[in-house]
């Protein structure tokens, strides 16, 4: 007979998940490499390979490939004992990639591996490749070869590239982190690039914002006024043909549900109320602005305000809207437009305003622990939300909770817009 202590099923902890993307030389994303922590303590991260990729493996189980990853292949980190199991075999072949890392030995198990692999359909890449490389036997079993660009000279990548590069191997550019970086990797003759570069505009000319654009910035500004007008919103949204049809599949949407007739669209944000049709507004705008962006842009966009909106109320931040910072954050990458050229077209909390400024150069202002929080999620630096948790006072279960609750918001509400016409 089992103690009450025993009987009591104690819930597993959500998984703590960031992705990276990989994307294409026209900046399309092909698949995310995934990075993963989890401890039995609420306040610690393993940095244990084997245990964080058999925890993946199970997360992408519970929380799904097509929210992790949005429909993209997965790039899973393993380590030699990882190639000996069948802990992949969970997994189907055509939605991960496998990654040796540097310190697998290939020898004859390593080699079998591979050649099993293979055969049943998967992927394989080999991780921080440089020249003579002790896994030169394994470059035959590789789809992908991944280079550090930041460890490895341009000449010698191009010498990597012109003897492995080919139509069945593509060789991956890792570390990519300013649009310099992107256009010399792909000039040495990289295919496939992995990095945060995409998301900072580089140009920082002043130039105009688009006329259709400058719509969406008006609608952002009247509804960040305290007394909102919706005469004027109604007017906004009827000027543009895409926002009527996305709010009326949004009322459609497993989101919201609603099955009634729609008469106006000025019915449609009666029925939706002042609150969710604030928030409607601001997810359909960004959508809409980004449809010339990356995906990971927009779902980006979307998880980091979902993310703050969720944990503002565990925290102290003002009167400050922390859903429409989170939302503004990646603006000037959407519009690839300086983030000062956006804000100064809204009408902003001053707190919000400061940070969106500061964020860009590493300033600080009172929002700044929650918004560097925001970052350090999404960009897997555990170290730095173990800290910053600490300092909000949010346990590390509750981040990771709330920033899978924010991947499969952002997921759903993506999926519920319309499709995009060229």
């Amino acid at each position: 007979m089992s103690t009450p202590a025993q009987a009591v099923s104690v819930a597993k902890p959500s998984p703590c998940i960031a992705r990276q993307p990989i994307l294409t030389a026209d900046e399309e994303v092909v698949g995310y490499e995934l990075f993963f922590r989890e401890g039995p303590e609420q306040n610690h991260f393993t940095s244990d390979v084997e245990s964080a990729t058999s925890a993946t493996i199970d997360a992408l189980n519970m929380v799904g490939l097509d929210v992790l990853c949005d429909g993209h292949v997965a790039f899973i980190n393993c380590t030699r004992q990882m190639l000996l199991t069948d802990y992949f075999a969970l997994l189907p072949p055509r939605d991960i990639v496998i990654e040796i890392q540097e310190t697998v030995p290939a020898n004859e198990d390593v080699i079998r591996a591979c050649e099993r692999l293979k055969r049943d359909g998967y992927s394989i890449a080999l991780d921080n490749f440089v020249p003579g490389d002790s896994r030169e036997s394994l470059v035959s079993y590789a789809d992908f070869i991944k280079v550090d660009t930041t460890r490895v000279l341009p000449r010698q990548s191009e010498a990597l590239i012109a003897l492995h590069g080919n139509e069945r191997c593509q060789m991956l550019a890792q570390r990519v982190e300013t649009r310099s970086q992107f256009m010399t990797a792909r000039h040495n003759g990289f295919t496939r690039f992995q990095g945060y570069f995409f998301r900072r505009p580089e140009n920082l000319r002043a130039r105009k914002i688009p006329a259709s654009q400058a719509t969406y910035i008006r609608l952002l500004s009247a509804i960040s006024h305290p007394d909102i007008n919706f005469n004027e919103i109604e007017d906004l949204v009827k000027q543009e043909p895409s926002l009527c049809y996305r709010l009326l599949r949004y009322l459609n949407s497993p989101l919201v549900g609603l099955s009634l007739p729609i008469l106006s669209i000025r019915h449609a944000l009666n029925l939706l109320g002042e609150q969710e049709s604030v928030r409607w507004i601001r997810m359909a705008t960004t959508l809409v602005m980004g449809q010339e962006q990356s995906s990971d842009l927009v779902l980006a966009t979307l998880v980091r305000a979902r993310f703050c909106e969720l944990i503002a109320p565990r925290i102290e931040h003002g009167r400050s809207d922390l859903f429409l910072m989170g939302m503004l954050s990646l603006m000037d990458a959407l519009l690839a437009v300086p983030i000062g050229m956006v804000v100064e077209e809204l009408c902003l909390d001053p707190d919000i305003k400061a940070q969106l400024l500061c964020g860009k150069t590493g300033g600080q202002t009172p929002l700044s622990p929650v918004y560097d929080l925001m970052v350090a999620r999404e960009a897997g630096d555990w170290e730095r939300v173990t800290h910053l948790g600490k300092k909000l006072k949010l346990s590390l279960s509750f981040v990771a909770e709330t920033s899978n609750e924010a991947m499969r918001w952002a997921h759903q509400a993506t999926n519920s817009a319309p499709p995009r016409h060229s």
